[in-house]
Parts: C-alpha cells; structure tokens; sequence
C-alpha cells in the first residue's frame, strides 16, 4: 500500500498512518480509497487478535480532506459512479466502527473535511493542544457537503441547533472548543503525549460504541419532528434562502439533509447523505467555488504572482499619510498585526481622529469579548498619531493615502519620501490614477508601487497591488509581502488607468445606471443584480463610492488622455451621474441625497423621484437579461485585462473579482463564469448584447482564441 502503513505491534493495537507520497498533506485520493478499504477490511479479518487501532499522520497535518483536483474532473454524467466510490468509503469507515474493537483517532494537526470526518469514524478522538490546529467541516465553502458521514454523526453528536453553523457555515473549531462540544475525549501536549494516551484510551474502552448504535441513543434536542426544533425547522429555510438568494445548493443540501436524517435511521441518514454530496460533486457551482476557492485561491497564497528567488522581507514600521477613511483603516491594518506605524495628517488633530477609528473597532472587540482592554490598549499604542514629516523617518514602507488629486499625492510624496529608510519602498493607495505617473514625483521610482486597498479595510480582504513601469522586482515582492504580513490577500496587476478591479467595476455600476436611462424601474435593476449574486445593486454602490467622486475621476482621465491625444470611452450612464450631480444635486450616500434617500435614523430607500424622472412605462425589459447584463459587462473586461496584460492570470483575475468587486461567489470569479458558461456559448451571447446595446460587450478576441482552440481560462 502506498498511501497507508499498516503496523500491527506485539501488544495487539494496529497503527494506521496516513502518509501520501504524492505531496505535504494526506487526502482522500482514488489510491487512498483503495488503501483504506484493503486496511478496514484486514481489521475486520484480524479483530479477534487485536486489542484497538489507532488513526494517525506522519503528516504536519493529520488529514486534508478530498482529491479536489479529481473533483473538477466530474460531470453531471457521473453521478452514479460518484455515489457508489462515495459509500464504498462509508462502508469501510462502518466497518471500523462495528468492528468491535476501540479505534481511537490521533489528531497531530489539522483535520479538515473528510480528514475530519475520518475522525467521527473513530469511537475516541484525542488532539495536540495546539490553537493553531483547525477541526471541522468547511466544505460548504467550497459548494459541497461533509458527505462522509460529517452531517449525519456531527447532527447526531450535537443535535440540530448545535450542528447547523459548523456544518452549513463551515465554521472551524480550535482543539479547546471541540473538547468543550464533546467532539474530541482528550488533549494532548504534544505527538508523544498523543500516541501514549491513545494507547491509554484503547486499554480504558476495551468494547466501545459510537453513541448511534447504542439502543438508548436520542439526538440531543431531539429531531427534527421534537418541539424544540419546530421554529429552526420552519425557520431556517426562508432565513438560508434571504442569504443565499438560491444561489447556492450546497448550504440548501445540508440543511435538508440534516433535517431529513433526523427522521429516520442512521444507515438510510448517511445513504441520503450521499446522494446529496454526489450531485453536488458532478455540479458547476461546486467546480466554479474548487477553482477559485481552493486553487486559485492557493496559488495567491503560495507566492504565484511573487517573483521567485528573492528573500522574504518585513516590515518593521509603516509610516501612512492621510488619516481620512482609507489612510486609518489601513493603521488599523497595521496595528492589529502588530505593525508600529505613524499616521501622518495635515494636524495632529486630524490625525488623532484617524486613530480613533481604530480606538472604536477595539472597543467594540472588547465589548464582543474578542479582545481584553490591556490588549486593545497595546494595539492602538502601535498607531503614533502626527503631523510632523520627521516622525517618518526610518520607516521601511509609506503608504500615500491622499485624495484623489495628482498633484496633492505628488507633493506629499516629495515631502515624505526622503524619510524613508535607506532600502525602504514607497507605496501609493491609488484607486484610479496610473502608478507610472504618479512615480514621476519619486526620487526611486523603481521603489514605488501601489497598494490598492478596499473599504471599509478592517472589512476587506484584497490589496491590489500595481507594478508601474519602473517598478523593481525586489520592490513587487516587498509589497507582496507586506500584503500578507498584515494578513491580507494580495493580487498583482501591471498599471493602467483603472488598473483591474476598478476597471471592472466600473463597468457593473455604469451598466445599471444605463438601464435607469433606458427606463427600467430602479427597484427592478436594484433587485437583478442581486439576484446575479452581487452583494449590492448598482444604485447603492455609486451613492456609497460617491457619484461626485466618480465624476471627477471621470474628468481627471478625460483631461489626462487629451494631453495624450486620446479620447476616454464614452458611456451612457456618464450623462445620468452629471445629471445627479449638478442639476439635482445629489452626489451620493456621504451627503445624504444619491439614488437612495438617507433619513436620519431610519433605513435607507429609493429616491421617489426616480421613478417619475426616469421610468418609461412602456421599457420591456426581462429579468434573465437583466441579470446577464450585470455578469457579463465584468467578464468581458475581465478578459479584456488579462488580453492587454494588464491582468498577470487568471487565479488573479477571479479572486480578485470576488474580493475586490463581489462578483458572485458561486460562479468562482469573472473568468471561471466564462468558463461555466461555455467559451463558444459565452462569445455567442456576448454577440447578442453587443448587437443590442452597443461596443461595450463586444467578446474580446482571447475569448474566441481560447474557444477556437478548445482552451480554457486556466
């Protein structure tokens, strides 16, 4: 076998370890499967020899879960043959627990989905006492199900209440607070520790049964049928579907599963179980979220976009100017990763109300029981509020966080560049203007590039960082490590105006308020776009950017390609925004009066004179075209970036997408949509729009290339 050791010792107790060759982490790969019902099965044949087995990993994990890779693989075709491999891996995790021996699992690291699940297998569970191992089910983020028994035994160990935010969240556990729930007997102080007390726990439980099995076994809470569970019952559906918008089935299926399996008995619960996970795994949406969540998302982790052969770097104090929304959001960034920085601002005063910020995210951690105060108080003793440009020097990284406004970012990054250290790298937080520009006010333009950070930052997990053309390698990788010192995630993209995530998202915002312009009811547009998946419509995301603000870059760009002899794109939401602006007098959220009027105290709505102003009543428009609209106008410049190399790849383009815009989750990114539609069939329809609304979804030309070719966007 060459994915399992099995080691039988004199005393009578089996050792299991799991130890892939194929990589740094065991999962349950087709030569695995084949492994573990060889093992299961010889266990059962030698059992009255035997006295326990013991579950380990010669990994720094204990066990990684699926072969996701064989996943991306599967069709809707082959769903019979998923569920049959499925319950040929149940039926042996079922042999080890009627084998009438103690199997105790030995959890030195992370045991995550079917690794945790192989665990559940186990009648006793002892962990390294280690807070930075995770336990759990995450599946659900990846659009499957704990499908190797984790929702019937976890619905059965924990009861219905319990079990459902660990199991339809993929909400993790550390050691401490799996102990504390019953799902692990013991903790461990360290690998040695762990093998004697699972020795210890065989010799204590001779003839053990999991608690399904014995004939007194009630779920605890009761099923689904007890009075305790009739509000979750009746309730969960419509609260799920609110957050879901239906989008999802992953979250639908356990739901349903868990419910289900309560009301019957346990060999039905799990063969139910895995007839949901099969049609999850052959499904597009399961595919969609691997590809992103899993592998793109890994490759961002692993260093992909980072140039290779270059020292990992730190950095050890960040000075950042301007202390407005941006500039404190990314002091905060800083501080709670326990990063000194100084926030720098015209007064002390502004800059102390920069800092304040980060005093009032504290105090609500404290209040929420996250964070005590002297911790707090440590954090925010990180962030040295100043006006003086002196208090700037020696650090190794500053940020410019300014408005807007070529010639302030300039002046202050004259002012604030000679402090740096001497090897030190300057960044600016640039949404909008081109980093090879801004770099001609640096005295080191190879040491300048920018750091795009998302709001609110304390919220948002993306940085874009943007290579300008004088930008050094060393400097890029700096940066790329900085990103993820202060735990976020970062993509890099090459400069161009807009760069890649305002570019896209530019075109979604400008997309709805054409359709205003075209007569279609606000509230229809609003509610399109999140029935596509986004976060937010249209109208609420400009009020929130500020229909001012995006009238300036506006004009900014048009006056800064004039001088190049260019002319900017033009579109027809343009004359909507200047209208808003100048004639109505409603530039967005920040003064109270956009798309949506804002009353004091009380929820937001629809400004009532859209509907009088705008609305055509006789506008045909249908909600499924609506819908393509929004997705396709960002899949298409998605591809437009990474055709004119403003993107670097695709596992950039589709976490960023995700992160950065809030393209929908469940189509795994602008390019994987592209994908799941179909390249050929994404070309066709792009067509369509094009023929009815203009140049803007003309198919970009690598779409027809890769379609021609028979490629995908890998």
């Amino acid at each position: 076998m060459s994915q399992i050791r099995y080691e039988c010792d004199a005393e009578g107790i089996v050792t299991l370890t799991f130890d892939s060759p194929d990589g740094p982490v065991n999962t349950m790969s087709q030569a695995w499967h084949e492994d573990f019902i060889a093992c299961a099965e010889r266990v059962d044949a030698e059992k009255d020899k035997l006295r326990g087995v013991i579950l380990a990993s010669a990994k720094a994990s204990f066990f990684a879960g699926a072969d996701l890779k064989g996943v991306l693989r599967l069709t809707e075709k082959d769903t019979p043959e998923v569920y049959r491999g499925i319950e040929q891996v149940k039926a042996a995790l079922r042999k080890l627990e009627l084998c009438g021996r103690p199997v105790v699992a030995a959890i030195n690291g992370a045991a995550l989905g079917g690794g945790w699940e192989i665990c559940l297998a186990a009648h006793g569970r002892i962990c390294i006492d280690d807070a930075k191992i995770e336990l759990g089910c995450p599946e659900v983020s990846l659009g499957l199900l704990p499908g190797a028994g984790g929702v019937t035994k976890m619905t059965r160990m924990l009861g219905l209440q319990a079990a459902l935010p660990l199991l339809a969240e993929g909400r993790l556990m550390r050691p401490a607070e799996a102990l504390h729930l019953k799902l692990i007997d013991e903790l461990a102080a360290d690998r040695a520790a762990l093998m004697a007390q699972a020795r210890a726990w065989i010799a204590a439980n001779p003839q053990p049964q999991q608690p399904w099995d014995r004939k007194d076994y009630r779920i605890p809470g009761g099923g689904a049928r007890a009075p305790a569970s009739g509000m979750l019952v009746v309730a969960a559906p419509a609260v799920l579907t609110q957050k879901t918008r239906g989008l999802y089935p992953a979250p639908e299926a356990i739901l349903a599963c868990a419910v289900e399996g309560t009301l019957t008995d346990f060999d039905s619960a799990m063969r139910n179980e895995s007839r949901y996970l099969a049609k999850l795994m052959t499904g597009q949406i399961a595919r969609n979220m691997i590809t992103a969540f899993f592998f793109n998302l890994n490759a961002i982790k692993s260093g992909a976009s980072r140039p290779k052969d270059l020292p990992k770097w730190k950095a050890s104090r960040v000075g950042i100017l301007g202390a407005g929304m941006m500039g404190a959001g990314i002091a905060w960034a800083n501080a709670t990763r326990r990063v000194p920085c100084v926030l720098k601002d015209v007064s002390v005063e502004q800059a102390e109300k920069g800092k304040a910020h980060s005093a009032r995210l504290l105090e609500k951690r404290v209040k929420q029981g996250r964070a005590d105060e002297a911790g707090a108080r440590r954090t925010l003793e990180l962030i040295k509020a100043s006006a003086a440009a002196d208090d700037l020097a020696g650090c190794d990284l500053i940020i410019e966080a300014v408005f807007e406004n070529r010639e302030l970012k300039a002046q202050v990054t004259r002012e604030a560049e000679p402090r740096l250290a001497a090897d030190g790298i300057f960044a600016s937080n640039t949404s909008t203007l081109p980093i090879t520009g801004l770099a001609q006010a640096s005295q080191r333009p190879d040491r300048f590039v920018g750091l795009h950070f998302f709001s609110p930052v304390d919220r948002m997990q993306l940085v874009e960082i943007i290579v300008g053309k004088a930008t050094s390698d060393a400097t890029l990788a700096r940066a790329f490590d900085y990103v993820q010192q202060i735990g976020k995630t970062p993509i890099v993209v090459n400069d161009s105006r807009g760069f890649f995530t305002s570019c896209v998202f530019g075109t979604w915002v400008s997309e709805g308020q054409a359709m205003l312009l075209e007569g279609i009811p606000a509230p229809v547009i609003e509610n399109a776009a999140r029935q596509a998946g986004m976060p937010v419509g249209p109208l609420a995301i400009a009020d929130e950017v500020s229909l001012k603000l995006s009238q300036m870059v506006r004009k900014q760009a048009t006056a800064d390609l004039a001088v190049e002899g260019k002319a900017y794109k033009k579109h027809p939401a343009f004359a909507l925004v200047d209208m808003m602006v100048d004639e109505f007098k409603r530039p967005g959220r920040a003064a109270g009066a956009g798309f949506y009027e804002y009353p004091a105290g009380g929820e937001k709505f629809l400004w009532p004179e859209l509907k009088r102003r705008f609305e055509k009543p006789g506008a045909a428009w249908d909600m499924q075209e609506l819908k393509d609209r929004i997705l396709y106008i960002q899949a298409i410049e998605s591809a437009r970036c990474l055709e004119e190399g403003v993107l670097r790849n695709v596992a950039d383009a589709n976490i960023g997408s995700i992160f950065g815009i809030g393209f929908p989750a469940w189509a795994g990114g602008a390019l994987q949509y592209i994908n799941s539609v179909g390249l050929t069939k994404f070309a066709a329809r792009a067509d369509e729009l094009a023929a009815k609304y203009g140049e803007r979804y003309a198919c970009p030309k690598i779409v027809r290339d890769k379609a021609n070719a028979g490629e995908t966007f890998v």
